[in-house]
C-alpha cells in the first residue's frame, strides 16, 4: 500500500511504500516514507540500515535513469520504518525507488493493499533475494493482497499461498503496470512435480548387518548415532545411505526448512521447496558459527541447514571439543540462539546427529591383526576429545568391524533401503497416530510426560533396567535415551508394551568397548 499527500503550501512530498523485512527466518512488516523537500539536493537513508541499505542510494538512482524515469533533483530522505528494527540487504532497493517515484509522480500507487521486494541493478534489472519465502508468510500474516517480487524469486513467494504474486523484471515494467499502461501477470501457484531422486541404497553395503539394524532403530525413532570402527569398515557408507531410509516430509516440514534454505539463498527457481530430508556433513575445520550460526548478521549454521533431516560428522574426533560442545544444548532444545548486542534470533536445529570415528588416532585399536600402534595413554587421549555430556545424548552405539573376507567374497545385494524405509515409515505413522498433532513428532522428542504414559515397565523389565543402572553407572539422561530407543524397537515390532527383549536391545546399544555408559 502506498500514501501520498503533499504538505500545504511548501510543495514537498511524502509518500509510504509497504515492504518486509527479516529477522532470523522471520519476516516482519517494513515500511519504506519518502520525503521530498525543497533545499540542496541530497538523499539520506534513514531507519538504521546497514552498509548494503546505504549503497541503495546509487543503485536507485542508476537504475531510476537506466529506466528513462524522471529522479527528483530535490531533498529526499527515506525512513524506514519502525526505525527501532536493524534493516539488512538489499531488498529494499525496489520499495526506496518506489517510494520516490510516487512521491514525485512518476508512478501511480497500486490500487490493493501491496508490498514490493528487490534488488536493483544499475540497468533496472531486477535482480533475485534471499529470504523471499519468509517474508511472504509474513505478508500474509500482515493481510497484503498483492506481493511484487523479483521474477525468479515468484515460485518460491507462491509457496506462501497468501499474497497473489506479481514477478518483476524490471523497474520500467513495474512503473508501466502501475500505471495502467501495462497488465501485471500473476505468477500461478508452483506444484512440486514427483521426482524419484536416486539415493544410495543399503543393498550395495555388504554385511554389518547389526548397524543397518541400528541404523534402523535411529531412523525410526530419530535418534543419535554414534558408529565406530576401523578404517575402511563402511561407517561414511552405511551413513550416507540413512536418508534412503527417512521417512518422507510433511508440507509443513518442508515449509519449515525451506525457510532455513530460502535466508541462505540456497533455493532455486526450479526447486523453491525442499522436499527431502537435508543430508549435512560439514568438515572437520568448520568454525564455530559454521556449525551453530552467528556472525555479525546472524546466519544459520550447519545444526539449523540440517533441521528436520540428518547431521553427519564423519572423523569426529578431529573436530575441535569446544565446537562440538555447541551441539549439547541445541541436541536438547531441538533450537539455537543467536545473541548480539543488536538482539537475538533463535533458529530451529531439530536434527539427527550421527557421527562416525576411528578406535583411535591410527584406527585399528582393538583390531585381531595387532596393526595399532597407539599406546594407551594415545587411544585415551584421542577419545577424550569428546566430552562425556555430549556422549550422554548419543542413544546408540554401534560398532562397525572389519570386515571379513568371506562377507566381501559375497557379491549378494543386501536388503534393499526400499524395504527398510517401509518398516521406518510404518513405525513413524504409530509414534504420529500415538502423540497426536499437539505432541512430539517421533520418540526422540518425548517429554517426561509422554515417557511415563508409553514407556512403563513391567517387574521383569523394571529389574533389568535396575540392573543395567547400577552396572553401567548411567545417568538420568541416559536412562531415558534407553526407554525412547526401548520405544521405537516396539514400534518396529508393533508392540504397544515394552517387552523385555525391546529393552534388552536398547540397553546393549548403551554399551561401548570404547565409551563406558
Amino acid at each position: 500500500m502506498m500514501k501520498n499527500k503533499r504538505e500545504k503550501g511548501d510543495g514537498n512530498m511524502i509518500c509510504s511504500v509497504r515492504t518486509l523485512g527479516i529477522s532470523g527466518i522471520q519476516g516482519s512488516a517494513v515500511t519504506a516514507e519518502c520525503y521530498i523537500s525543497q533545499g540542496l539536493p541530497g538523499f539520506d537513508i534513514v531507519g538504521l540500515p546497514d552498509a548494503a541499505v546505504k549503497e541503495a542510494r546509487d543503485r536507485v538512482r542508476a537504475a531510476a535513469k537506466s529506466s528513462g524515469l524522471s529522479f527528483p533533483v530535490s531533498r529526499i530522505t527515506v525512513n524506514l520504518a519502525p526505525a527501532s528494527q536493524k534493516k539488512a540487504g538489499t531488498h529494499y532497493d525496489l520499495p526506496i525507488l518506489l517510494s520516490i517515484l510516487a512521491a514525485s509522480g512518476s508512478v501511480r500507487r497500486p490500487k490493493s493493499t501491496s508490498a514490493f521486494l528487490g534488488e536493483l541493478s544499475l540497468d533496472g534489472t531486477i535482480r533475485p533475494i534471499s529470504g523471499v519465502l519468509p517474508m511472504a508468510l509474513a505478508a500474509k500474516r500482515e493481510g497484503i493482497q498483492a506481493l511484487f517480487v523479483p521474477a525468479e524469486n515468484a515460485p518460491e513467494a507462491t509457496l506462501a499461498r497468501g499474497p497473489a504474486v506479481y514477478p518483476i523484471h524490471t523497474v520500467a515494467q513495474l512503473a508501466a503496470g502501475l500505471n495502467g499502461e501495462t497488465t501485471l501477470e500473476e505468477e500461478p501457484l508452483w506444484v512440486p512435480s514427483r521426482e524419484d531422486t536416486v539415493m544410495p541404497d543399503f543393498k550395495d553395503v555388504l554385511g554389518q548387518e547389526n548397524v543397518k539394524r541400528a541404523l534402523e532403530v535411529a531412523a525410526a525413532g530419530s535418534h543419535n548415532v554414534l558408529l565406530i570402527g576401523p578404517p575402511g569398515s563402511g561407517k561414511s557408507m552405511l551413513s550416507k545411505r540413512l536418508p534412503s531410509i527417512l521417512p518422507d516430509m510433511t508440507w509443513e516440514e518442508s515449509l519449515e526448512v525451506s525457510q532455513i534454505y530460502s535466508v541462505m539463498g540456497m533455493l532455486t527457481p526450479r526447486n523453491p521447496l525442499v522436499t527431502q530430508r537435508p543430508f549435512r556433513s560439514p568438515h572437520h575445520t568448520v568454525s564455530n558459527a559454521g556449525l551453530a550460526g552467528g556472525g555479525s548478521n546472524p546466519r544459520p549454521g550447519e545444526i539449523s541447514l540440517a533441521h528436520k533431516g540428518v547431521l553427519f560428522l564423519d572423523e569426529m574426533p578431529e573436530f575441535r571439543k569446544d565446537t562440538l560442545d555447541l551441539m549439547r544444548q541445541p541436541l536438547e532444545d531441538g533450537k539455537v540462539t543467536i545473541s548480539r548486542v543488536s538482539g537475538a534470533v533463535t533458529y530451529p536445529a531439530e536434527f539427527m546427529l550421527v557421527c562416525a570415528m576411528n578406535p583411535c588416532k591410527c584406527g585399528w585399536y582393538g583390531h585381531p591383526s595387532g596393526r595399532c600402534r597407539c599406546s594407551p595413554q594415545q587411544v585415551k587421549k584421542y577419545l577424550g576429545k569428546l566430552s562425556g555430556p555430549l556422549l550422554d545424548r548419543i542413544d546408540l552405539f554401534a560398532e562397525v568391524p572389519a570386515l571379513e573376507f568371506e562377507a566381501l567374497a559375497d557379491r549378494s545385494p543386501g536388503e534393499p533401503s526400499s524395504a527398510i524405509r517401509a518398516r521406518v515409515t510404518q513405525a513413524r505413522a504409530i509414534q504420529t497416530q500415538r502423540y497426536g498433532p499437539e505432541g512430539p513428532l517421533c520418540n526422540a522428542a518425548m517429554g517426561q510426560a509422554e515417557l511415563r504414559q508409553y514407556c512403563a515397565l513391567d517387574g521383569e523389565s523394571q529389574a533389568l533396567m535396575k540392573g543395567a543402572y547400577e552396572h553401567m553407572g548411567l545417568t538420568a539422561r541416559s536412562y531415558d535415551r534407553i526407554l525412547r530407543v526401548a520405544r521405537t524397537i516396539a514400534d518396529l515390532d508393533g508392540s504397544q508394551p515394552l517387552q523385555p527383549h525391546h529393552l534388552a536391545e536398547a540397553i546393549q546399544y548403551r554399551q561401548s568397548d570404547y565409551f563406558p555408559a
